[in-house]
């Protein structure tokens, strides 16, 4: 499991205000990839006086820390998670703009085989599928 972004601050030596630490939390305990308006409407109800320009220059710190990855999934909105442990790919609902997270052990052989195919060593990738539900198609039909 990923360590709470609060601790791993502490653990970097970050100095940690108060306001810091609620948009950690919120960030650590967030289950979608929130934007920073969705942060910051997250965090002020914990703390009134938390201004957006603190939750901008704070997940901007986390982001430079390598501590959050920002990912802009189409809707021109930079949306952020916190770094995980173990890589996962994501579907993006285009009607809700849900965010669905997975892993697919033959996508990942497949990137491999064709980096490799092309004369390249795969080190990193980001895979978004862009999608509406099945369902949807039908009712269009």
């Amino acid at each position: 499991m990923v360590a709470p972004i609060e601790d791993i601050c502490e653990q970097r030596g970050m100095r940690m205000t108060e306001q810091r630490r609620i948009i950690a939390r919120v960030l650590s305990n967030s289950d979608d990839h929130p934007d920073v308006e969705e942060v910051y409407r997250r965090a002020s109800q914990q703390d009134l006086n938390i201004s957006i320009a603190t939750v901008y220059r704070t997940v901007r710190l986390f982001e430079e820390a390598g501590i959050l990855e920002r990912h802009e999934f189409g809707d021109g909105r930079a949306r952020y998670e916190q770094v995980p442990e173990t890589h996962h790919d994501h579907l993006i609902n285009i009607q809700t703009r849900d965010v669905i997270e997975f892993t697919d052990k033959q996508i990942e052989s497949l990137q491999r085989a064709i980096a490799e195919r092309l004369g390249y060593r795969l080190v990193g990738h980001r895979l978004e599928l862009y999608c509406v539900p099945i369902d949807a198609d039908k009712e269009q039909s």
